[in-house]
């Protein structure tokens, strides 16, 4: 696929499957990640893969999470552990804040951001389904904790990964004068 195809085109693909990349695809995705914009070489971001049992272990997390916000309903609980089986693969996508006299910590969050955005472009290119996500469970102590954070990473999102289900749809042309202006003539 062009690179500008893929650009242009990637799309949230929510709904996924069975199988998850291969390891080729999967050695894709994270190369195509580590080509983020990263001044100063920093490396501001790891990535944790989680599959199998291990998401219904996260799933428990999840719930545990909404536990300790106080009482939760069966219904609440039964939907955290969940989450994590609407994909085969996810991906945990985490930020390594630095103390550095030239790049602030926002950059280097962008920068995270940015990595995980290639995985999504690389995922679309090679035909794989992606979404990423966030919500309480991106931003809870406690998964954090339960996720080996340390003190200065923090959770830029979980992308969900796999096959699609149906088709993605297309993606639409917005018009770009909505969004571009030009300064300073």
């Amino acid at each position: 696929m062009e690179a500008l195809d893929a650009l242009l085109n990637r799309v949230s693909v929510p709904r996924l499957t069975d199988p998850a990349p291969n390891a080729a695809q999967r050695e894709a995705l994270f190369q195509a990640a580590l080509r983020a914009p990263d001044h100063g070489q920093l490396r501001p971001w790891r990535f944790l893969t989680i599959e199998g049992q291990g998401r219904e272990k996260l799933g428990e997390l999840f719930a545990e999470a909404v536990q300790n916000k106080g009482e939760a309903s069966q219904a609440a609980l039964d939907k955290a552990r969940a989450m994590p089986l609407r994909a085969p693969l996810l991906i945990v996508v985490i930020a390594k804040l630095q103390d550095h006299f030239k790049v602030p910590k926002s950059e280097q969050r962008l920068a995270a951001g940015c990595a995980a955005h290639g995985i999504l472009i690389a995922a679309h290119a090679q035909g794989i389904g992606a979404v990423w996500r966030t919500g309480d469970m991106a931003f809870d102590a406690h998964v954090h904790k339960g996720l080996g954070l340390a003190q200065n990473e923090e959770l830029i999102g979980y992308l969900y990964v796999g096959t699609p289900l149906t088709e993605p749809r297309t993606a639409p042309v917005l018009d770009t004068t909505e969004f571009v202006s030009a300064w300073g003539e």
